[in-house]
Parts: C-alpha cells; sequence; structure tokens
C-alpha cells in the first residue's frame, strides 16, 4: 500500500538529508514536489493544500533551518502532520454498553460490506472475547443473506435465521431481540448496498438506525475508488450519524490517496483497513504506523503483532532447541518459509521492516515476489523425509528427481541446497558467538522475539541469524552488515 507515494516522498527526503544545510528556497521546492506526490496519490485538494501550508510553516521556520539535520527536522514535521491527517490515535469501537451492542453497516453496493462484517465479528470474537450474533438486512441483492450465513460458519460466529420475505427494518427488529435473548455482546447489522448514493437508501437506512439505536455506524469504502471513496463518504457523513470508516483492499492501493483523505474530508477516524481476501484480512488502523510506512520507517510494532498473532509456539520452541544445538535442517528452512507466507511473503515483511522500502523496490524489479516461497516449499516437498533430514544425501540423480517433481530444475534446486548450507553453517558460527537471543531483549527477551534472530529459547519467532550477527528477517539470514539481507543465493533463485 502507498508505494507510489512512499517512493516519491522518499526520493524528494533523500535529497533533502543530503545536504549539509537548508535554505527557504530549499524546503519550498520539497514541498512542492510533495504537493504533485499527494495530489497524484489521488489525496483530495483541500486536503493537500491544507497539509502544506502546515509543513511548509513549521519547515521553514529558523529551528529548522539552522539545525544540525535540517533534512531530518523537516521529514520530523512531514511524518507528525501524515499522523495529524490520519487522525493522531488508533480508534477502536466504542461497544461498552449495554448489550447487545449494535454495529450497523453501511456503503455502496460492491465495497465489501458482508465480508468486513464477518472479519470484524471474528475479531471481536477471537480478540475481544465477546459474543457476537451477525445479521443480514439486505434483501435486495440475490443471496446476500445466505453470504453472511457462510460467512459465519466460516468465522465460528451466529446469524440471525433467514426469512424469507421480510423487510430490513423487521429484521432489525427481530436481530435486536433475538440477541438480548440470547445474551449476545454484540450484533452486527449489514445493510443493503446500493449501486449510487440514492434518497431511499438514506431513508431504509435511518429507520434502522432508530430501531437498533446503534453503538457505531461505520462507513465500508473500497480503497481502490480512490477520490470517489472520499466523495462517497462525505454524501454518507452529510445524512448518516457516522462513527468510524473502514476501509477495503486498502493492501491493493499503490496510491494510497483514499485513506489520506478520509478522516480529514468526514472528521471520522479510520476504525479499520481490510489487507487480504481472508477473514483474518482486517487490521486495526493505526495513523503512526501508516505514517511511518509511507515515509519508509517500517513497521516493526505491526510485524511483531502479526508475528504473535501467526506463530505456532510448539514448533518455535522445538526449532530453538535445535538450533541452540546447531541443528538446521530442510523441515526447519521448510517450516520458517511457512511462517513467512503466513506473515504476509517477502514484499509484505519487506514493507513493515526500517529501511527495506528501497529493497522492496529492488526485489521486484528483480523478479523476486512471494512465488518463490511456493517454489522453494515445493521442492522441500518433493524430497523425502530421509533426505529433508539429511541433506548431504542430494546426489545428482536425486536432485533430477525433485526437480520434476516440483516443476523446477535442477539448478534451482542446487540453489535452495546452498541457500540453507549457508544458513546451517551461519547457524554454527552464531551458537559459538553465545547463542541466537542477544537481541531478544529488544523485544521483550524470551517471550514473543519479535524479528526472527530475536527470540530466545523461550519462543517466539523461530531466530535465523543474519546479517553476521544474531538477528534477520524471519527466514532470512544475510551476510552482510545488515540484520536485515537476503540469505546468500535468495535473490538469484528464481532467476534462470
Amino acid at each position: 500500500m502507498f508505494d507510489s507515494l512512499s517512493d516519491r516522498l522518499s526520493t524528494v527526503f533523500d535529497r533533502l538529508r543530503g545536504r549539509g544545510a537548508l535554505n527557504e528556497a530549499d524546503v519550498r521546492g520539497a514541498m512542492r514536489e510533495v504537493r504533485i506526490a499527494l495530489l497524484e496519490a489521488d489525496v483530495a485538494l483541500p486536503v493537500v493544500r491544507e497539509f502544506v501550508d502546515k509543513v511548509t510553516e513549521q519547515a521553514v521556520g529558523q529551528q529548522v533551518l539552522k539545525s544540525v539535520t535540517p533534512g531530518q527536522q523537516v521529514v520530523k514535521i512531514v511524518h507528525d502532520a501524515l499522523i495529524d491527517m490520519l487522525g493522531a490515535e488508533a480508534s477502536d469501537l466504542h461497544i461498552d454498553v449495554t448489550p447487545p451492542a449494535v454495529v450497523l453497516m453501511v456503503g455502496l453496493q460492491g465495497s465489501g460490506k458482508t465480508t468486513t462484517t464477518g472479519k470484524i465479528a471474528k475479531r471481536l470474537r477471537e480478540k475481544g472475547g465477546k459474543k457476537v450474533m451477525m445479521a443480514s438486512l439486505d434483501v435486495a441483492r440475490p443471496a446476500a443473506q445466505e453470504q453472511l450465513r457462510v460467512l459465519g460458519e466460516k468465522a465460528g460466529v451466529a446469524t440471525l435465521p433467514i426469512v424469507a420475505g421480510q423487510q430490513p427494518v423487521d429484521i432489525a427488529r427481530r436481530a435486536m431481540q433475538a440477541a438480548k435473548l440470547q445474551g449476545y455482546d454484540v450484533l452486527l447489522l449489514d445493510t443493503a448496498g446500493r449501486l449510487h448514493v440514492d434518497q431511499a437508501l438514506m431513508d431504509e437506512m435511518k429507520a434502522i438506525a432508530d430501531v437498533s439505536a446503534p453503538a457505531e455506524t461505520l462507513l465500508v469504502v473500497d480503497a481502490l475508488t480512490g477520490q470517489d471513496a472520499v466523495n462517497v463518504a462525505k454524501s454518507f457523513s452529510e445524512q448518516v450519524a457516522l462513527t468510524g470508516v473502514v476501509l477495503t483492499r486498502l493492501d491493493g492501493d499503490a496510491r494510497g490517496g483514499a485513506a489520506l483523505s478520509m478522516r480529514a474530508v468526514t472528521g471520522k477516524p479510520i476504525k479499520f483497513a481490510g489487507v487480504g481476501e481472508g477473514l483474518d484480512g482486517l487490521e486495526a488502523f493505526h495513523p503512526e504506523r501508516v505514517a511511518g510506512r509511507i515515509l519508509g520507517m517500517g513497521d516493526v510494532v505491526s510485524l511483531v503483532e502479526k508475528a504473535q498473532e501467526t506463530i505456532k509456539v510448539e514448533e518455535a520452541e522445538a526449532l530453538a532447541k535445535k538450533m541452540a544445538k546447531g541443528q538446521f535442517d530442510l523441515n526447519d528452512l521448510r517450516s520458517q518459509l511457512a511462517q513467512m507466507q503466513r506473515m504476509g511473503g517477502l514484499t509484505g515483511l519487506a514493507g513493515m521492516l526500517p529501511g527495506m522500502k528501497k529493497m522492496q523496490g529492488a526485489m521486484q524489479q528483480s523478479g523476486i515476489d512471494n512465488k518463490i516461497l511456493v517454489h522453494m516449499d515445493a521442492i522441500i516437498g518433493s524430497m523425502t523425509p530421509k533426505e529433508r533430514t539429511r541433506p548431504e544425501l542430494m546426489n545428482a540423480k536425486r536432485k533430477i528427481r525433485v526437480a520434476k517433481g516440483s516443476g523446477t530444475t535442477v539448478q534451482e534446486v542446487n540453489k535452495l541446497l546452498k541457500m540453507h548450507q549457508d544458513m546451517a553453517t551461519m547457524m554454527k558460527k552464531v551458537r559459538k558467538m553465545g547463542g541466537l537471543g542477544k537481541l531478544g531483549a529488544l523485544f521483550g527477551g524470551g517471550g514473543m522475539g519479535g524479528l526472527g534472530g530475536l527470540g530466545g529459547a523461550g519462543g517466539g519467532m523461530p531466530p535465523l541469524p543474519g546479517g553476521g550477527g544474531a538477528g534477520a528477517m524471519p527466514g532470512l539470514p544475510g551476510g552482510g552488515a545488515s540484520p536485515f539481507n537476503l540469505p546468500p543465493g535468495f535473490e538469484k533463485f528464481m532467476k534462470k
């Protein structure tokens, strides 16, 4: 997300940081480029004007221009202004009311409202420990109610039984009654969408709101619609008492204008961001973390949280014990690859690590993407259990068999085996240096280890050495000075 905007801003700020001193003309020139970058990212014009004026006023001050690091000072001002634009602080659902707390979902047709309802319900059940019920009030779209029922089964959340021919307001009343009688904490009402904003839609939603008295009214907007998403949000906010916004498909929005404009236009916080099709593809929207991603500062906190959610503690502890003995076979490598895929793949991880934005672009230009992880897993999966445990058994005949079985080439099999050998060698070196958990204190010691190589034997993401030291991007040990280098041979893995 925000790829094009992030690239443009990085170029501007790299030039500023490269100068020892700045004058007012330098700052104003940079701000003109920032203005163009924001407009090209589909940020609303009034929002761009206010943002650029605010940043310019602070950046041309004497304290900045005469500071030791004026370029860094300007970047900090932009960072703080981005946070203000996005809403300053994360805003969660306010559902601490007399149960059932009603969450009313509204939006245009095709914005992902029904799927988002299922995602929020699952999140409330698993992370909030709430007893949740969903009800579909969409009688216009064919099978809309059935779709929510299926999502409910997948999410482990109850849905209101379907009664054919019942109208939305009557369904809302029945849902309220059922939720109260059955002791539900939260009731999510999925309303019908329309192809465009019309008064009939608004009147129907107002009637539903009168009946249900929602604690939260969330507008679901597709981020890919760009500037039009802002117009839709403005139209809804003028007629419905919104309490927050959910942006869907934000991971596919390279520009990010909708996210940057939404808070300023509606005055309502962005509460969640849809970042995947699965029911787990929903993240709380943290303005400070998003601002860090836009400016290439990474988002390590979100990375650690994602690791906590996806990590399998038993696997981590077992692997940590093996690594403490200097052992690392192809089964261990395979589990690391699976962990990386669960956390968003190579590109997803790179976007959340500080200083990795340029590397992410280089990876894409080199043809390195998340498919590499799938190919590597296929190669390991085509080996016998004995070969995975003892890679030294892989002779020419076996390599040919594995290459055919995995749909790859012998050259690619050799590259994978070489990468594993380098990792195993590095593992032994780190063991001799005093163990794998040296940097564990950065992320809470032996508990949740954080990034690979930062977790001690107590658990956390299975640590892999990197950068000649004891910290690495999960599963990607490196041989250079940086703890986030790709493993030797990794960048060449898929090159024929």
